[in-house]
């Protein structure tokens, strides 16, 4: 049995969640400033902002993994999905199930509140995480696409 927990990110969490989320950054060679870690920490910590997020933690406090979280309009269907924006686990704790018990909280608050699906996405290389996520979820058709604002 796990002595991981999940619960929703708070203000103290800040200095752990940084060192995650830079982790995060560094896994996807993304060069991340301090100012937009704080930018995204002040909508993660926000009750107003569309972002939210959870962490998960040791049975001594430390956090271990994160994921950010919002919901999204499905037109289509007429529904609200869950798009899930970020997942980290830190190296140390992979196959800790701390991944496993971030998904299932997400699985479990689309539930409760009423969402059709919880979707992300990932790199086509990020192999590991690929397992797991074959393991909980459907791999879709959708091929995505980014376009650059401008006129």
């Amino acid at each position: 049995m796990s002595d991981i927990t999940v619960r929703a990110a708070r203000p103290e969490d800040f200095a752990q969640w940084r060192a995650l989320y830079s982790g995060y950054a560094d896994f996807y060679k993304v060069e991340q400033t301090e100012e937009a870690a704080a930018l995204t920490w002040s909508w993660v910590t926000d009750p107003g902002h569309e972002v939210n997020g959870l962490v998960a933690q040791d049975a001594d406090g430390r956090l271990v993994g994160l994921a950010h979280y919002r919901p999204f309009a499905r037109p289509l269907s007429a529904t609200t999905g869950c798009f899930l924006d970020d997942l980290f686990v830190a190296p140390e704790h992979r196959g800790s199930g701390a991944a496993d018990l971030l998904l299932g909280t997400l699985r479990e608050l689309a539930a409760d509140r009423g969402w059709s699906v919880v979707r992300w996405i990932t790199a086509d290389d990020n192999h590991r995480a690929r397992a797991k996520y074959d393991q909980v979820a459907a791999r879709t058709m959708w091929v995505t696409y980014d376009m650059a604002p401008g006129r």
